[in-house]
């Protein structure tokens, strides 16, 4: 079997083909055969999807003897909206398409067959734009995703924790933290601590609309929590917060907050 995952991996860090096959003990020839498949099918290192070497290769190159539309398509459009649910993923979703197709005894697709019909059907649905940005200008902070839970060494007893994560818009360079509470004091000090963890501050800073941050959320006069806004100002940022669900407002927020220092 090629070992596609790492003939992919070699070449995103500028290795020649030569020195990939040299290193992976293989020939030149098929390690030529494997990027240009790849390049055909849009198929890039770091993966979209976690394939295995044996999903590459079924995925690159498929058996020609392959029976033909005997195979059950998934429900895209089922799957599309599941995926927006928590805790839910591809792998969970092609278990159950699996299920399904044994039940009405049709043939299910592969996981890498599965994943690629799904993703050339999200690409189409995501209307999706190119922002602009620069190193180290914006941070987006929020609470993040379901209650979590440490324990208690002692008495084994589940703690709940709510994580804070910070994500410098350019890299996407993450900071986490757990704390007991989503107080005021817990997010200043969790904003402290990110910031020095990043050795520095952004011009820019984007919080939801929680209470911890704004006071009163509005589409173009929120109003900023004082303490936060104190925060703001002593590490010399502007706060843009974001409308409620509404998450993409950062492009609009970086147009205004453009015009602000030319």
């Amino acid at each position: 079997m090629k070992n596609i995952r790492e003939i992919l991996r070699l070449k995103s860090q500028g290795i020649s083909e030569r020195n990939i096959a040299s290193s992976l003990k293989c020939s030149r020839n098929t390690v030529s055969k494997v990027l240009l498949r790849a390049n055909e099918l849009n198929i890039r290192w770091p993966l979209e999807v976690d394939y295995t070497n044996g999903e590459l290769e079924e995925l690159l190159f498929p058996k020609e003897s392959a029976p033909v539309g005997t195979h059950r398509p998934p429900n895209v459009e089922y799957i599309h909206s599941e995926m927006k649910k928590p805790s839910v993923n591809l792998r969970l979703l092609w278990v159950e398409y699996c299920e399904t197709c044994k039940q009405s005894k049709e043939l299910p697709l592969m996981y890498s067959q599965f994943c690629n019909v799904y993703q050339k059907y999200a690409r189409r649905k995501r209307a999706t734009m190119h922002i602009p940005r620069k190193p180290a200008e914006a941070i987006e902070v929020d609470w993040a995703g379901q209650t979590a839970y440490i324990y208690d060494r002692e008495t084994g007893e589940e703690i709940d924790v709510y994580l804070f994560v910070g994500v410098l818009s350019y890299s996407l360079y993450a900071y986490a933290e757990a704390f007991y509470d989503q107080s005021k004091v817990s997010w200043i000090n969790a904003h402290i601590n990110m910031y020095n963890f990043y050795g520095g501050s952004t011009r820019i800073l984007i919080p939801d609309n929680l209470k911890t941050g704004v006071t009163k959320a509005d589409t173009y006069d929120p109003v900023i929590n004082k303490t936060y806004a104190e925060l703001a100002e002593y590490y010399n940022a502007a706060v843009l917060p974001a409308r409620v669900r509404r998450p993409k407002d950062y492009l609009q927020n970086q147009v205004i907050f453009k015009n602000l220092f030319e």
